[in-house]
Order: structure tokens, then C-alpha cells, then sequence
């Protein structure tokens, strides 16, 4: 009686084994699904009479990277500082394996583009800021900036500040803080939004590097955006924008239609770039 039933037997576990890695191989894809990225992004040359704003994104099976440098536009070279800088972070997270050491990454990057871009200066004036984000596969953002170009999440209509500015007005903020200039000489300050950190700079030593993983929520918009955006238009115009139902392209697109119609007669530059986990 036993060995008439082993066939039904063995049939019987085949199918139970054929179900279980029908249903693993359902969680893997459902997982993969929760964490995807939509991207999208939008330039404008302003009133400048040349493109110093440089970016771009690429998605491995690691995880996503999304890289904007805003290159100096008071100096020259400032387009061949942002080109250098976004292309080489490109193409070195390309050629990782994994995403254990992003920070790592970033510093050896940064280093490697500064270099780069001061053999191509070759004592020429030039340099770029930096923003940098990558999402790993798990949701969580990594992030690395030089300069002033801004790095933000939007998440259920406020906005997550999540890099601080190289700028002169930071110092002299500790300098008011600790009591030895008034809030008045800080407001007032000529040279406050003077950059004291960029790629391209000959005392350059590291960017800014985020101290833990940021978990992800599902509609969360990680944003990078160059000056051009957030000098131009108020933080209440770009909650309006965000909180728009519509593809993340779209809303890009939005942000710098808004930037544009500021008319602005020396409008910067203006770059944004968007990621939101769907």
C-alpha cells in the first residue's frame, strides 16, 4: 500500500516546493516593487550666458545615484568643474560591487574629482559645488555635498533640510552665536554667500558626508537643486509644486516653468533633480 502512494507522495511534495518558491519569488518582486525610484529633472540656463549647471543619474542593481554640481559661475571653467565632477562620481559608483562603504565612496570621489579638476585648471581660477544621493536597494539614502547646492526631502508637504551650506554666512553665524558680531553684521555682510568649500579649491579636504543611512518613506521626494531654484522661488511655491499628484518629470518641469516665470533679470542657472519612492 505504501509504495502505490509513493508517487501521489512524491507529486504531492513537488507541488508544495513548486508553490513556496512561487511564493518567495512573489515577495522578492513585491519588495523590489516597494522600493522603486522615479526620477525626474529640470534645467534652465536663466540669464546666463553659459550652461554651468551639470547632472545626472544612473540606477545599478545596488541602488540608484543621483549627482548635481553647480559649476562657479564668477569664475571660468566652471561648466568643465561640473562636468568633471558629476561624470567621475558616475562613473566610479558604476564600478562598485556592493554599497557596504558609501563612505568611503564619497571621500575617495570627491578627492578624485578635485584632483581632476585642478589638473585641468593648471592654475586657472574654476571649482563646482556638489550634491550627491544614492538610495540603496533597502530604501535608505546615503548622501554626500560641498558648496551650496541643496539637498532636501519632501515628505507629507514640509520639507527635511538634510546638508548644510558652505557659505562665509555659516561662520559668521558661530561668530554671532558666540557673542563677538551682532545678528545685523551677519544680515549684512557682503560676502555671506561667499562659497568657503567647493571642488576645485586647492584647500579642498572632504565634503559633507551623512552620518547614517536615511530611511526612505514611500512618497517621500529626495530633491537636489542648485541656487538658480531656491533663490528664485519661495519654499511655499515649491510645497505647491511638490505636493502635485503627477510623475515626478512633471513636477520638475513645474519647478523650473516657475523658475522662468520669475523673469528675473539675473536669474542663475537652475537645475533640480527628483527622486520619489514609489
Amino acid at each position: 500500500m505504501g509504495l502505490e502512494l509513493l508517487p501521489y507522495i512524491i507529486a504531492l511534495v513537488f507541488i508544495i516546493v513548486l508553490i513556496t518558491l512561487l511564493m518567495i519569488r512573489s515577495m522578492l518582486t513585491q519588495k523590489k516593487e516597494t522600493s522603486r525610484i522615479e526620477i525626474g529633472n529640470g534645467q534652465t540656463i536663466g540669464r546666463r550666458d553659459e550652461q554651468d549647471d551639470y547632472f545626472s543619474t544612473s540606477e545599478t542593481n545596488y541602488g540608484t545615484i543621483a549627482v548635481l554640481a553647480d559649476g562657479i559661475s564668477g569664475l571660468a571653467n566652471g561648466r568643465m568643474a561640473s562636468t568633471v565632477a558629476v561624470t567621475t562620481f558616475i562613473q566610479e559608483f558604476k564600478k562598485l560591487s556592493g554599497l557596504s562603504n558609501l563612505e568611503k565612496f564619497f571621500k575617495e570621489t570627491a578627492l578624485a574629482s578635485n584632483h581632476m579638476i585642478l589638473e585641468n585648471l593648471n592654475g586657472s581660477n574654476g571649482g563646482t559645488t556638489l550634491v550627491a544621493v544614492v538610495i540603496d536597494d533597502n530604501g535608505f539614502l546615503h548622501w554626500g555635498a560641498v558648496g551650496d547646492s541643496v539637498i532636501t526631502i519632501f515628505r507629507n508637504g514640509e520639507f527635511i533640510a538634510i546638508n548644510q551650506k558652505h557659505i562665509f554666512e555659516s561662520v559668521l553665524t558661530e561668530r554671532y552665536i558666540a557673542g563677538e558680531i551682532s545678528q545685523l553684521e551677519v544680515q549684512e555682510n557682503p560676502l555671506k554667500k561667499r562659497l568657503i568649500n567647493y571642488l576645485g579649491y586647492e584647500g579642498f579636504k572632504n565634503l559633507d558626508i551623512g552620518k547614517s543611512p536615511i530611511q526612505l518613506h514611500r512618497g517621500d521626494k529626495v530633491c537636489l537643486f542648485s541656487d538658480g531654484v531656491y533663490d528664485t522661488i519661495t519654499e511655499v511655491e515649491m510645497e505647491k509644486i511638490l505636493s502635485q499628484h503627477a510623475p515626478t518629470y512633471d513636477i520638475a518641469q513645474n519647478i523650473i516653468k516657475a523658475v522662468e516665470q520669475k523673469r528675473l533679470k539675473n536669474q542663475d542657472n537652475a537645475t533640480i533633480i527628483i527622486l520619489e519612492k514609489t
